[in-house]
């Protein structure tokens, strides 16, 4: 039976890949940030000539949904780099900006004209 997973082992996790390897000289804030936006640009990659519709359905492609799985991976094991190196705790820093974002952004009232205007803020 495996334990079940959660950000603390898999950071770890990855230090302990890491450390094996000798890598922690190169897993600068710098340099981390930087992979980061590389494998976030080769998960844009996959969807940079899909309409909407087939962006939608891109898991039900054989080819192209573990290609997407695996930039994923990516994207996370690089941001949880970042976030133990500058000893962020991602949950916490994610809970908190939901919280500013729910002040910033309240929810529209029947008569304030917004109602159904979609807007996403990172």
């Amino acid at each position: 039976m495996t334990e079940p997973l959660d950000l603390t082992g898999l950071q770890r996790r990855l230090a302990e890949f890491a450390a094996a390897r000798n890598w922690q000289p190169y897993h600068t804030p710098k340099n981390l940030a930087a992979a980061l936006s590389v494998e976030a640009s080769e998960l844009v990659e996959i969807f940079q000539w899909l309409t909407p519709e087939e962006s939608a359905r891109v898991m039900a492609d054989p080819s192209a949904a573990p290609r997407v799985t695996d930039e994923v991976a990516d994207v996370l094991a690089y941001l949880l780099q970042f976030c133990d190196v500058l000893g962020i705790d991602p949950l916490a820093a994610l809970d908190a900006k939901i919280a500013r974002n729910e002040r910033r952004f309240p929810v529209p009232g029947p008569d304030d004209g917004s109602a159904g205007r979609e807007r996403s803020e990172s």
